[in-house]
C-alpha cells in the first residue's frame, strides 16, 4: 500500500510543476518584462525571432511587418505558422500545420 501512494504523490507533484513552468512565461511578462522568441521550420525555410509582450488577453507576438498577434499555443509555434511556414498547409486545415499537447508530431508511414 504504502507504494501506490508514493506512486500518487510522485504524480500529483509531476502535474504540478508542469503547469507551474508552464505558467512561468506568464507570470514574467504578466510584471511587464518584454522578450523574444525565436522560431524554426519545420519545412527548412529557416529561423525567426519576434518580440513578445502582454496583453489583454495574454501574450503577443509581433510579426516583422510590425503587426501584433495573440499568441496561441506557445508564442514561438504562433511566429512560426504566421510567417516561415504561412504557405505550407494552406490547402489543408490550420491544426495540420500548428503543434498538438506533445509538440510537433510526425507519423511516419511504411509501404
Amino acid at each position: 500500500m504504502p507504494r501506490i501512494g508514493t506512486i500518487a504523490a510522485l504524480a500529483v507533484l509531476t502535474i504540478v510543476l508542469g503547469v507551474d513552468a508552464a505558467s512561468a512565461d506568464q507570470r514574467r511578462y504578466a510584471r511587464g518584462d518584454t522578450g523574444f522568441v525565436t522560431a524554426e521550420s519545420r519545412f527548412g525555410h529557416g529561423t525567426i525571432t519576434g518580440a513578445v509582450r502582454p496583453a489583454r488577453h495574454g501574450l503577443e507576438v509581433r510579426l516583422p511587418g510590425g503587426t501584433w498577434i495573440g499568441c496561441r499555443r506557445s508564442c514561438a509555434e504562433t511566429l512560426r505558422v504566421e510567417t516561415l511556414d504561412f504557405w505550407e498547409n494552406q490547402g489543408r486545415g490550420r491544426i495540420d500545420n500548428e503543434g498538438g499537447i506533445f509538440g510537433p508530431l510526425t507519423i511516419y508511414r511504411r509501404y
